[in-house]
């Protein structure tokens, strides 16, 4: 018999919505790490091995790839890896990650309006406005999101 107080917890599945040039900051790193900025402390606290990290880039409208969290968060603002269109914004808060499925070809990242009525999460916002339901830096995906979602980066990274 299983004791539920020593089965781990469910992954989280987040969301980092950020902008192209900074999806390509991180490759052209390796997808080694992933951050959020400095007003989602408590966010990045919760942030474990196995969690997912969906990437969302603005403009684009699209995700553009899965990655998996390898550790726990760390501050560190010395390096600067991404920009923010705020002044003295930074992202300081970081995990190490590994790639699992990323989407090499602009033209083949995932449009994520082709999948609106079908996700939960951007039901809270008028269908007309949903993307005001990917601003910020990071969200919090349900599994069936989550699974929607990384599928089709999944089928996009792979060529499909």
């Amino acid at each position: 018999m299983t004791d539920a107080a020593t089965e781990p917890a469910p992954p989280n599945h987040w969301l980092l919505v950020s902008s192209p040039e900074n999806f390509e900051a991180s490759r052209r790193r390796g997808f080694d790490v992933a951050g959020m900025k400095s007003r989602h402390r408590k966010k990045a606290e919760t942030v474990r091995p196995g969690d997912t990290v969906l990437f969302y880039l603005t403009g684009l409208k699209a995700v553009a790839g899965l990655a998996e969290v390898t550790g726990t968060f760390r501050e560190d603002a010395a390096e600067r890896i991404w920009e923010s269109n705020k002044p003295d914004e930074e992202y300081p808060f970081r995990f190490p990650v590994r790639p699992v499925a990323i989407i090499e070809k602009p033209e083949d990242f995932v449009s994520v309006e082709e999948f609106v009525d079908a996700l939960d999460y951007p039901k809270r916002w008028p269908r007309a406005n949903w993307t005001l339901a990917f601003q910020g830096n990071v969200h919090r995906l349900g599994p069936r999101d989550h699974e929607i979602l990384a599928s089709a980066v999944r089928t996009a990274a792979a060529g499909k």
